[in-house]
């Protein structure tokens, strides 16, 4: 069986006061990384010292008040002097944040670490300016899937030397050219699994990825999707739009005349919300300068591969492997640089801008190929035997 620790359980400040913020997609481990970060507290501390709630059974921010009241009337009277609370998946309850804000300007939370997690990511870290100098020495954390480094290194055992620079990621391929065949393999894998942990573990277990992994994921962005006061057909729209377009850059008003959707307003509204629950990238037109030209059409790719070939099946569309692997390119990139794409007679599939340089990306999954445009000066050709080498050696 494939077992790890995910490095967010480090990350996660527990000096009170503190509040901290762990965001991410739906099923990327966050809950599991919450139970193992109590089960390393439960070695060293009482458990009265520890509360965990899973906010999903909460209808209304008071409910979720009268149980923290509860639990910190009885921290007191029991003479805990710190404790540790975990509120999961607290984007589920309206308005959660006046919970908790009271009861940091009330000083009942002041001799606590409080972490809070949501899958709604862009929304939750919206949510902090709700508390502006009351956080502590809390921390900000996103917790996306498994990049194609770390599940080398926690999933294959595999640890290839990684750069902290593009301008040096040369050095680091060549010293990962040792590990050339069993990269390209992991990569095979890696394109199935993506970084979720339940399907890593189904294919561990049983050589393919079964229906427990696919049915979970979509259950869970069905109610994010509801939540967001969403419907679902119109998502199912969208996302097959996205799919067809195979990459290509698109606008909202070309979505809203191939949908049902009314209006380019309504279509944008529906890409944001895939955005804010981390289920796509979207990359804005950069030009030569760098600069990013906010009015140009956009693309838009799956944050992962497992995301990727779920969403096809429930939409019942064929996979276009070439935009999936654009797609682990664009998201990989996207963790660490600000990404965007250029066009204008010929193409750019990711531009990235690193230390004041702009270098370019071509995908070559097939036999597609694209003109190296005379302005860009580093221009990084990846096809099936190089991109693994290069995904591996970067630090993400």
């Amino acid at each position: 069986m494939v077992r790890w620790v995910p490095d967010e359980v480090e990350l996660v400040s527990l000096k009170p006061f503190c509040l901290n913020f762990v965001s991410g997609p739906r099923q990327v481990g966050k809950t599991t990384m919450l139970k193992l970060l109590i089960n390393r507290l439960l070695r060293h501390m009482e458990p009265r010292a520890i509360l965990y709630l899973s906010c999903d059974e909460y209808s209304s921010f008071e409910e979720l008040g009268k149980d923290l009241d509860t639990y910190l009337r009885a921290k007191t009277a029991l003479g805990v002097k710190t404790s540790y609370i975990f509120l999961d998946e607290v984007t589920f309850v309206e308005e959660w944040w006046r919970a908790v804000k009271a009861r940091i300007d009330d000083g009942s939370l002041l001799g606590s670490s409080v972490t809070v997690t949501g899958s709604a990511g862009m929304e939750l870290l919206k949510q902090r300016e709700m508390f502006p100098g009351r956080r502590g020495v809390g921390k900000d954390i996103v917790m996306l899937p498994l990049s194609f480094p770390s599940y080398l290194a926690k999933v294959m055992q595999i640890k290839p030397m990684v750069s902290q620079r593009l301008s040096e990621a040369g050095k680091a391929v060549e010293a990962n050219k040792l590990y050339g065949e069993k990269l390209a393999q992991s990569f095979v894998t890696y394109l199935e699994t993506g970084g979720f942990p339940l399907a890593i573990k189904e294919r561990s277990e049983y050589g393919k990825i079964g229906e427990e992994s696919r049915r979970a994921l979509l259950d869970g962005l069905r109610g994010d999707w509801l939540k967001a006061g969403k419907s679902e057909s119109t998502v199912k729209e969208v996302v097959s739009y996205l799919l067809g377009a195979r990459a290509a850059p698109i606008s909202w008003l070309s979505i809203a005349k191939d949908t049902s959707i009314a209006s380019p307003n309504t279509a944008r509204s529906y890409v944001d919300i895939l955005e804010k629950l981390m289920t796509v990238t979207v990359l804005n037109f950069i030009d030569p300068t760098g600069r990013v030209v906010y009015r140009k059409n956009r693309k838009v790719h799956f944050i992962d591969p497992f995301v990727h070939r779920t969403l096809a099946e429930y939409c019942g569309l064929r996979v276009d492997e070439g935009a999936l692997v654009e797609g682990v390119v664009a998201s990989h990139l996207a963790r660490r640089y600000k990404v965007g794409y250029w066009r204008n007679g010929g193409e750019v599939d990711c531009l990235v801008v690193d230390d004041g340089e702009v270098y370019g990306f071509e995908v070559k999954w097939g036999f597609r190929q694209l003109r190296k445009p005379r302005w860009l000066k580093h221009y990084i050709s990846l096809d099936k035997e190089t991109l693994p080498l290069f995904l591996a050696s970067l630090s993400l």
